[in-house]
């Protein structure tokens, strides 16, 4: 169904209900990305308090990443099915409780399991979010723009965790749990009232409940397993035997998939070459900079002694260049197109990780860190917001939220996987205590080329995407119009 706003947004006219909209769902993307980074600078305060194991620790984050990874592509379909409005309402409700009881529980296990709802409830509100953008705002330079704003607020929320955590951390760790829950609380309210009604999808074929519970249970046993599986061993038994099982979950899941008369994913939107370009761009991308934001942050507070909020400030020009440009970014890509744009922020991705290989135990931070960070900053606000233009362009209105979700399945995945895989670089490469200084960096510097290596293959990804020429749009013109070109040709002749 077209939403009321897609009038006025399809003419230029942006009303101040339609900027409201949009800053609605601006901030539950930001919150969503917020919470996969602020809670990193956090943990050792959380553990020093509630007297966690590092492995316990581990599970904080990674308790968002498995809800909120684990049901995006349910909550991208339930968005179609049940109505955007309302999936992203009743979620965004769910994550400001969660993110409450996250900051006053004084238990392990039950901060693990506020974190584990707040992502389920990402997991909604992000693909919502995305649809009812794409489905109010008309594809073209009006949806350009609005996406660039929408997601260069998630790439903020990405670049400044780490800033608000330090911050925050100073006072209380608590802080970082709570401060989601009076922004989303606000956005709920905002919500209600200025957030377009939208119909549920009819459909004759019923709900697609095997695979629904194929495909979330195939999601949720994949984050698992490539989260667990630098403790337990990538070649250990139980590891592969859930990685067989992932393979066994995803290939019933195709089954179903082809067979159903209203699938959970219809298979047939992969045919895309530049769908695809955009599923491994966002899951190269985000999947190099969490491995890289955690490598950077281990080096600064334990090889160099920094504190939290040192940290923090460090990063501070990347989350900056990415604020500063959301209003403009919409522009270039009306001029340059999603896929030069998309190449060139993962060329300043890789540039900045090469730069940063030159670190040592005194770097200097004009000369090393900051460039690198603007780098960073710069290919988060190029790339981020082309790939989710690039995924959702020339889709039908009614596919809109399967395919946001199945984006955001991509981001999550992708930061899980090689995060996973960065670790497990860092754990192989790790001196034997008690251990020199320089012996810790040179461990850290494989795991930084691994960063490396991920956006090398993302940029190489995004540059087969220049080689494909656009295919020449028909135009087709209407039979009372060609009659009327017919005559005047006539009367000119004659």
């Amino acid at each position: 169904m077209t939403s009321p706003l897609t009038t006025p947004a399809s003419e230029g006219r942006w009303t101040p209900r339609l900027w409201g909209t949009l800053l609605v769902l601006c901030a539950a993307m930001f919150l969503d990305a917020l919470d996969v980074s602020m809670v990193g600078v956090a943990l050792p305060s959380i553990g020093a308090d509630l007297g966690l194991s590092t492995s316990t620790l581990q599970w904080i984050v990674s308790g968002y990443i498995l809800g909120y990874g684990g049901l995006l592509l349910l909550g991208g379909r339930t968005a179609d099915l049940l109505g955007r409005r309302q999936v992203f309402l009743v979620a965004l409700a769910v994550f400001a409780l969660a993110s409450l009881l996250g900051g006053l529980v004084d238990s392990g296990p039950l901060l693990i399991a506020s974190r584990f709802v707040k992502g389920l409830a990402a997991a909604f509100t992000a693909p919502a979010g995305l649809s009812i953008i794409t489905t109010t705002f008309a594809e073209g330079p009006i949806r350009n723009r609005a996406l660039a704003i929408y997601t260069t607020c998630g790439a903020t929320g990405y670049s400044m965790g780490l800033v608000f955590s330090g911050l925050l951390t100073e006072a209380s760790w608590r802080l970082t749990m709570l401060l989601p829950a009076p922004v989303a609380l606000i956005a709920l309210v905002a919500g209600l009232k200025l957030l377009p009604r939208t119909e549920r999808e009819r459909t004759s074929g019923g709900y697609d409940v095997p695979g629904a519970i194929l495909g979330t249970a195939a999601m949720l046993l994949l984050v698992f397993t490539v989260v667990e599986a630098p403790e337990a061993g990538w070649g250990s038994a139980r590891t592969i035997l859930s990685f067989v099982a992932v393979v066994v979950l995803l290939t019933a899941f195709v089954r179903v998939e082809r067979r159903s008369p209203s699938p959970l994913i219809r298979l047939g939107v992969l045919r895309s070459g530049a769908q695809v370009r955009a599923q491994l761009g966002a899951l190269t991308f985000v999947g190099s900079y969490i491995g890289f934001q955690f490598l950077v942050t281990l080096y600064m507070q334990q090889l160099l002694g920094w504190s939290a909020l040192h940290t923090a400030l460090a990063f501070l020009p990347a989350g900056a260049l990415v604020a500063l440009s959301a209003t403009k970014v919409g522009a270039i890509i009306d001029r340059f197109g999603t896929a030069r744009l998309i190449a060139i922020g993962f060329a300043s991705l890789v540039a900045g990780y090469l730069l940063f290989l030159r670190i040592d135990l005194d770097p200097v931070y004009a000369a090393v860190i900051l460039p690198t960070m603007l780098l960073v900053g710069a290919g988060f606000a190029l790339t981020f917001p082309s790939l989710n233009v690039q995924a959702t362009n020339g889709v039908d209105e009614h596919e809109q939220g399967m395919v946001s979700g199945l984006l955001n399945t991509s981001v999550q995945v992708g930061g899980a996987l090689f995060l996973a895989v960065v670790t497990a670089v860092l754990t192989a490469n790790s001196p034997e205590e008690p251990a020199s200084p320089q012996a810790v960096l040179d461990s850290y510097l494989p795991a930084l080329a691994v960063t490396t290596v991920i956006a090398v293959a993302g940029l190489l990804i995004a540059l087969t995407g220049l080689r494909t020429r656009p295919k020449q749009r028909t135009v087709v013109v209407a039979e009372s119009t060609a009659k009327e070109a017919e005559a005047e040709r006539v009367a000119l002749r004659d």
